[in-house]
């Protein structure tokens, strides 16, 4: 398990990292979610060692991380991190010896990844010539070639066509299956939602959400749909604790707030007709990301 505890980071005037906490358990796919300039690559960085950061502390498997450990982790920087004028399954061949593998296993592990993952037939192409999915999936073979304990990938999905999105997926899946713990950030919030067991949603340099959608939506409050024979919403507007959301004709989304009473709500509704609907909404995470935008530009 990764632990990242209480991590701070400033750039001059600015504070990139304010006691930031989370973690990454294994056989988990984390999503890391937040706006341009949030704190992902900066977090991402200091768990690689590339930064350190000014207070604070990473933990893996229960320990202070160090350099052998790090050793062992597969990183795809948001940046292009491959030797653009080498072949690409020389290049693959090389990185897992630089990782302690023997040629000969080097060698049959770079045919496995570009075979998974689509490229065998540009093994012998110099990465610079690769269109910018293929060098998408190079990073991962890159990532991925010699077995890595941990897999660290910032923004992975960039700029992937569908198929080549199923494919990450499938792969990052498989990963965390198979007890590797996956840490990745994206935009692509309904891959994210999709995809990953939990996710952490930082806002200006601190974690301001962590768990499942289904968690995260839990915490953001009951919402419930109605329809009812009326297009006038002020039925559920005068019911203590309750707002309206969105309306779509007789249809309603009420949100329900402390003191609210969803059977009150069940009530009032019936005294306007019959009730062909009525039933629990869960948000997005779209939703719940953009919640939490917003509460950022209203502070």
């Amino acid at each position: 398990m990764l632990e990242i505890l209480g991590l701070e980071k400033r750039f001059g005037a600015t504070a990139a990292l304010s006691d930031l906490s989370f973690e990454v358990r294994d056989r988990e796919v984390f999503g890391f979610v937040g706006s341009n300039g949030a704190g992902k690559t900066t977090t991402m960085r200091i768990v690689m060692g590339v930064l350190g950061p000014d207070r604070g502390e990473v933990r893996w498997a229960g320990a202070p991380l160090d350099f052998a450990a790090r050793r062992r982790f597969g990183y795809m920087p948001e940046e292009r991190g491959l030797y653009p004028t080498m072949r690409l399954g020389e290049q693959l061949v090389y990185l897992a010896r630089l990782h302690g593998m023997s040629l000969g296993d080097a060698r049959l592990a770079a045919d496995r990844w570009l075979e998974r993952l689509g490229l065998a037939s540009r093994a012998g192409d110099e990465v610079q010539v690769l269109s910018h999915g293929n060098q998408q999936r190079a990073q991962l073979a890159a990532a991925l070639v010699f077995a890595p304990n941990l897999l660290i990938l910032d923004e992975p999905f960039a700029g992937l066509d569908p198929v080549a999105v199923d494919v990450m997926s499938g792969v990052l899946r498989e990963q965390a299956d198979a007890g590797v713990p996956v840490l990745f950030s994206s935009h692509q919030l309904e891959l994210v939602e999709r995809l990953c067991d939990r996710i952490g949603i930082i806002r200006g340099g601190r974690m301001v959400a962590v768990g499942s959608v289904a968690d995260l939506a839990g915490a953001a409050g009951q919402r419930i749909w109605v329809d009812v024979d009326t297009e006038d919403a002020s039925w559920a507007g005068v019911l203590p604790g309750v707002s309206l959301v969105h309306s779509e004709g007789t249809r309603f989304l009420l949100a329900l707030g402390p003191g609210a009473d969803a059977q009150r709500v069940l009530k009032a509704a019936l005294a306007h007709g019959p009730v062909r609907e009525f039933r629990r909404d869960l948000p997005s995470l779209a939703e719940m990301f953009r919640a939490a935008v917003s509460e950022e530009g209203a502070q």
